[in-house]
């Protein structure tokens, strides 16, 4: 992305949220992951990105919209997350064991 402009890692951080939610919604949680990290490594990218450049006023307005819907988008992955994590939670809860 180095020929990019600042809105355009906001753009593809919202392409890979709204990708997550796709997975999500076929709990599909291995690709809900992978998506996670790529989001993880666009955010990097931002921010160094960030430091070097602004964005314009009409860019800004852009990114509020952009920030709404991934906003949107993860308030819905973590609702079809619940009974998952839930499910995790509960295997995870299982007979304990001690080493003594």
């Amino acid at each position: 992305m180095s020929h990019n402009m600042l809105i355009d890692y906001y753009k593809a951080i919202e392409d890979s949220s709204a990708k997550m939610l796709d997975a999500a919604k076929t709990e599909d949680w291995e690709q809900v992951m992978r998506f996670e990290g790529a989001c993880a490594v666009l955010i990097e990218q931002l921010r160094d990105r960030a430091h070097s450049e602004q964005l314009q006023p009409e860019q800004r307005a852009e990114k509020t919209r952009i920030m709404q819907r991934i906003l949107n988008n993860d308030a819905q992955i973590r609702y079809l997350a619940e009974p998952w994590l839930m499910h995790c939670e509960a295997a995870s809860e299982g007979p304990r064991q001690f080493l003594h």
